[in-house]
């Protein structure tokens, strides 16, 4: 996941026998390569590197001001100035042209793409220098659309997720199928290696994945608490008390996305304001966070979780994978 997600995390799964991912949706080029470069430093084994895909934001200037003034009490309620307007604060890997040089010249074992699907050019350039490709998918429909495109495996990403879910198009239909259902439904009518994600925490979820037809499993939310991600004291208690549940909202990016429920995806569901498209409404949401922040309050922020959250363990990333290693048998 961006944000949680470090080199030195993913060189340590990559150590361990895992495929470590290093997050740069919300990285710029030249912060993408340090990260990239880091890992190079801290392993000589594959890892991956993951992209957002999504369509460039519609920015709507009314919406915008009527999300920031359904904000506002709340950022008065920690003395702080609500933005005056929004702004796109991530640049989609479609619009990157530097981001697609600089991976060209890097050279990353894996790339993986979410959100949709990268352009033609990238996908030829990139298996030219024999890097091999994920594409997530939430549905049928998109793992059709990603084997179609040329790429090397699909993400079956399941409801129970943590972050932001994949969907291609949010006009379109949800069906909100779960990672079980997926990954058979893939497994049954796609040609391409299956990965399965979403709620997956412990060996035995592996197991089950596998049995299912799936060729790897990928976990996020199980490493989050483990002492090499970049989770804050608030995020990591969150884990390790077990007590708060999860929810699917838009109300802190502007893209569904699950996480664990808070005074932000709250706002979300308490009114009938609408939400400012991704990632202009993650603007307003990191701004609010950030005044919270300062007070002490960190019930704002984007503490990204699946549904078995409460399944987490607080263990170093190496460990982790031999526990799970051992659940499997």
């Amino acid at each position: 996941m961006a944000g949680t997600s470090t080199p030195k995390l993913a060189a340590a799964v990559s150590n361990a026998g895992g495929l470590g991912s290093i997050g740069t949706g919300a990285m710029n080029a030249d912060n993408a390569r340090k990260a990239i470069q880091q890992v190079k430093s801290l392993t000589n084994n594959p890892y991956n590197v993951n992209l957002f895909c999504h369509q460039k934001a519609k920015s709507d200037a009314q919406v915008e001001k009527d999300w920031i003034a359904h904000l506002t009490p709340s950022f008065n309620e920690f003395h702080a100035k609500p933005p005056d307007s929004l702004r796109e604060i991530y640049k989609s890997f479609l619009e990157d042209s530097k981001m697609f040089e600089m991976l060209l010249e890097e050279k990353p074992p894996i790339i993986s793409f979410h959100f949709g699907l990268p352009h033609q050019k990238h996908i030829k350039e990139f298996h030219k220098k024999g890097i091999f490709l994920f594409a997530s998918a939430t549905s049928l429909k998109e793992a059709k659309l990603v084997e179609g495109a040329g790429i090397d495996a699909i993400v079956a990403q399941g409801y129970e997720a943590g972050g932001h879910r994949g969907i291609f198009d949010l006009n379109e239909y949800d069906e909100c199928l779960g990672t079980m259902s997926l990954v058979r439904l893939l497994v049954k009518n796609c040609h391409l290696p299956v990965i399965a994600a979403g709620g997956i925490m412990d060996g035995k979820g592996i197991k089950a994945a596998l049995t299912l037809g799936a060729q790897a499993v990928q976990m996020g939310t199980a490493f989050i608490g483990c002492p090499e991600s970049a989770a804050d004291d608030a995020y990591r208690k969150l884990l390790i008390e077990k007590t708060k549940e999860t929810t699917m909202t838009k109300a802190i990016s502007g893209r569904p996305a699950r996480g664990f429920r808070n005074r932000l995806t709250e706002l979300g569901t308490s009114s009938k304001v609408p939400i400012p498209v991704y990632p202009i409404a993650y603007d307003a949401g990191k701004a609010l966070h950030e005044a919270a922040k300062s007070k002490g309050n960190c019930e704002f922020g984007a503490h990204w979780a699946g549904q078995g959250a409460k399944l987490s363990r607080a263990l170093p990333a190496a460990e982790l994978i031999q526990v799970l290693q051992t659940e499997m048998e």
